[in-house]
């Protein structure tokens, strides 16, 4: 089994999709340990703020297989692909890092995946795992997250 930790956001009707996400991740994949919701504006294009959070869990699907998984799932919730790869989106679910994997491959599949310097996906990851290490520089979530400009990338704690 892997241990996975998968970044979740969305800002078209983000509670009802973020919920239903949770709802498919722990009926597929069990017991799932979710970090706080936060808001924060798009990056990369002017849209509605987006809410993340993240998830970990334990999988025995490959990394290929659980990224198929989760476009389908992205798929059944109303995810375009047809649309520029920076534009509102109902869910978009992505692996962020695979036990210590370091690799890429079809379907975006990039791992550690390169948004982690991002407060959006670096705080709730942080929350979760702590002392989780980047398999690239070694350093804890914890430590990034010390050292990152939050004022930067504001964050306001949402309710789902």
């Amino acid at each position: 089994m892997a241990r996975v930790y998968l970044s979740l956001g969305s800002n078209v009707e983000p509670v009802r999709y973020l919920r239903v996400a949770l709802d498919a991740l722990r009926g597929r994949f069990g017991a799932l340990d979710i970090s706080p919701a936060y808001r924060s504006a798009a990056v990369g294009f002017d849209g509605a703020d987006f809410i993340n959070l993240a998830v970990s869990l334990d999988t025995d699907l490959s990394p290929e297989a659980l990224n198929d998984w989760l476009h389908a799932l992205e798929d059944r919730n109303g995810r375009r692909r047809d649309v520029p790869r920076y534009a509102d989106r109902t869910l978009d679910v992505d692996i962020v890092l695979y036990d210590d994997l370091v690799t890429q491959g079809p379907g975006h599949l990039d791992i550690p995946r390169k948004e982690l310097k991002h407060a959006f996906v670096l705080k709730p990851i942080t929350d979760i795992a702590p002392q989780l290490r980047h398999p690239v520089n070694g350093r804890t979530m914890a430590e990034l997250w010390a050292e990152f400009p939050a004022e930067s990338e504001p964050l306001v704690v949402e309710s789902l």
